[in-house]
């Protein structure tokens, strides 16, 4: 047990002092740190000052409606009427007087249209917002010209009452579906990150260390499938030193900047009200999703004796997680579907999949504890052969990319 602490230690302290994590962790947290404080630094770019607009009306009658919807809608844009030629007023737009100049005025049917002038039409923001303001303008003098009364067409353009109800009982609400979907998908990117992230760099801790050609040394002393484990734990705490810091730093600047973050995210996915149990389920389909990959990718790993041979011998592994990946992001709109239930028990799509419908449908307790099950046998079964193939894998040296590979491994395994 000892040789095991040892390695295990070693490939976290070797790891964790590299530039690439060091580097690549303070990264995420600064990013973590400006999306949090996302408001905060738009704010101070910002000059403080609603963006200006000159209005010509040749009609007359345009640019009190078209203020007002402006005012009601969008308070950082303001509109005002030039007083002077179009000429001149076309000079003040390009000496940043103003962001733009719209000219209003009634065409031979009696309806609104206008031009837009601006030094630079490539933020079509702004452009559309007018646009939108136009439209709405528009249909109201069409309605009026053919005498449709204007309350009758506010209650026509009112959106249709649609209240959904499940028969059900144990079936989730709305507002509990949209709570579960927002840890799902959560989940759903930490584990295929995770996955990607540290299983690639198991593989290529293995194959760094035998091209340093001291892994027959490591191999005698201590069996494979301890070496194995002891990379995968390894790895395994450095990804969580990752995490905590990320989660601890987010959650920090969360408590910090909570009254500039209302609404949006939070609003919609609701992660703080989601059932304990599902938390549970989140942490237990990652751990099993990662040793799952990880033992993979330790297997892989043994095969190759140069750095870059990894990726293109890993490649199949990472094909099954984007592929697991998809069908989840699939079954956040069609969490019943056959497709999503069949590929809940296939243990490399399991981690993803039961989990989102253990998060998003009331599902028997059996159906769950069989898919881990699965999963569970499948990790072992893995381990089981991938020591063999790590015990021969690790003494293969020379250019390795077919998994044709695997019987060679296997073959040295056998000798003593």
């Amino acid at each position: 047990m000892s040789k095991f602490w040892i390695i295990m230690s070693h490939t976290y302290m070797s790891r964790i002092k590299t530039k690439s994590f060091i580097i690549s962790t303070l990264i995420t947290l600064l990013f973590i740190v400006a999306a949090t404080n996302f408001q905060t630094i738009i704010d101070a770019f910002s000059d403080g000052e609603n963006d200006q607009f000159a209005v010509i009306d040749e009609s007359g009658e345009l640019y009190e409606p078209l203020q007002q919807g402006i005012q009601a809608a969008n308070e950082e844009i303001d509109v005002s009427l030039f007083d002077g030629t179009e000429e001149a007023a076309k000079d003040a737009v390009q000496d940043e007087e103003y962001q733009a100049l719209l000219v209003l005025s009634l065409n031979e049917n009696g309806l609104p249209e206008g031009n837009y002038y601006a030094n630079n039409i490539s933020d079509s923001g702004n452009q559309t917002f007018i646009q939108q303001q136009m439209q709405q303008i528009k249909v109201a003098y069409a309605t009026q010209q053919q005498g449709v009364d204007q309350s009758t067409l506010a209650e026509i353009s009112a959106p249709v009452t649609f209240n959904t109800e499940a028969l059900d009982t144990s079936a989730k609400t709305d507002e509990e579906l949209s709570q579960a979907r927002g840890i799902v998908y959560v989940m759903l990117f930490l584990l295929y990150m995770a996955v990607i992230t540290y299983g690639n760099m198991i593989a290529t801790d293995v194959a760094t260390e035998k091209s340093s050609r001291v892994m027959e040394i490591l191999v005698s002393s201590a069996p494979p499938v301890t070496h194995m484990f002891a990379k995968i734990i390894g790895i395994a705490l450095l990804g969580l030193t990752q995490v905590i810091l990320f989660l601890g730093v987010g959650y920090a600047m969360i408590q910090a900047n909570q009254d500039n973050m209302t609404g949006g995210f939070f609003s919609v996915f609701g992660l703080g009200d989601v059932s304990i149990s599902v938390y549970i389920y989140a942490i237990v389909f990652f751990v099993l999703g990662y040793l799952l990959y990880a033992t993979l990718a330790a297997m892989l790993g043994s095969l190759v004796s140069r750095i870059e041979d990894v990726h293109q011998l890993i490649m199949p592994m990472i094909f099954l997680i984007m592929i697991a990946f998809f069908i989840a992001i699939f079954g956040l709109n069609a969490p019943e579907s056959e497709l999503i239930k069949i590929t809940s028990f296939i243990p490399f799509f399991s981690p993803m999949i039961m989990f989102l419908r253990v998060g998003m449908l009331d599902i028997p307790i059996w159906e769950v504890a069989l898919s881990i099950g699965i999963l569970v046998g499948t990790i072992a079964l893995l381990a089981i052969i991938g020591a063999r193939v790590y015990k021969g894998g690790v003494l293969m040296y020379g250019k390795s990319s077919s998994l044709k590979d695997f019987k060679k491994a296997l073959a040295l395994s056998k000798k003593e």
